[in-house]
């Protein structure tokens, strides 16, 4: 009987040894790939979030003034009517009044007002009837985000 011939194999062999380093690699670099996009991308919804709400609170400051600065305390009744005079409404001071204002916060971070007639945008008859107002945010690396409202006279 010779026992040579079975004798058990103990331990791997170079070859097996060298497969097992590649795949492990391999996958440890695909791994690493993940993360890094991972964590290069975990700022964005932060810097969204603080976009929105620069955006959202000059929004708020703005479409709490008046439409116009001849307007009377509680909007009524609305500047241009007859109950006023046909040209009371001095398209100046109110809701125009934050037009072309821009603000530089957090550092870099910018947010602009603009404010235009929209009563044809609405289809109203009178153009000067509504204006809408646009927020723009915009951050260091260029994003932005963007509100807009109408604001009638009434």
């Amino acid at each position: 009987m010779c026992t040579g011939s079975r004798r058990r194999q103990k331990g791997v062999t170079l070859v097996e040894l060298i497969v097992f380093i590649v795949v492990v690699a391999v996958a440890l670099g695909a791994l690493v790939g993940v993360y890094t996009q991972a964590v290069t991308r975990s700022v964005d919804p932060l810097v969204q979030v603080r976009l929105l709400e620069m955006a959202q609170s000059k929004l708020d400051e703005v479409m709490a003034a008046p439409y116009d600065g001849a307007t009377p305390a509680g909007g009524i009744p609305a500047c241009g009517s007859a109950a006023l005079n046909a040209n009371a409404c001095a398209n100046t001071g109110g809701v125009s009044a934050f037009d072309g204002e821009v603000e530089t916060l957090y550092g870099n971070y910018q947010r602009s007002v603009s404010v235009a007639f929209a009563g044809d945008e609405l289809n109203l008859a009178n153009n000067q009837a509504a204006k809408r107002v646009t927020v723009v945010a915009t951050a260091p690396n260029g994003t932005s985000v963007t509100l807009a409202v109408y604001r009638s006279n009434f």
